[in-house]
């Protein structure tokens, strides 16, 4: 994880526009993504996005700003230590 890119900016906002776009900055990675759930890691801890039909709909991690869209009903934030000890990946949701 330490490799990884760090966002240039080190703010964080959302900005969710009538539950179908929302807009993120201080973003570092996307670790996992799908119609019903986005895991995207920001400068303030690890966001799960929960929702239908979600799509990324812009996605520039040199920036640090991703925008979803489709029906957003829940964000969720959690430790880093917290994803890092779940196994999320292939391996980790078979595993589930």
């Amino acid at each position: 994880m330490e490799d990884r890119k760090v966002a240039k900016s080190k703010n964080h906002n959302l900005i969710l526009e009538n539950r179908g776009k929302l807009s993120i900055s201080g973003v570092e990675h996307v670790d996992s993504f799908n119609e019903n759930t986005v895991l995207i890691e920001t400068v303030q801890g690890v966001l799960t996005v929960k929702g239908t039909e979600l799509n990324i709909s812009k996605l520039n991690l040199e920036d640090g700003n991703v925008v979803l869209e489709g029906h957003v009903y829940s964000l969720v934030y959690s430790d880093r230590e917290g994803l890092q000890n779940k196994g999320v990946g292939f391996l980790g949701k078979m595993f589930k």
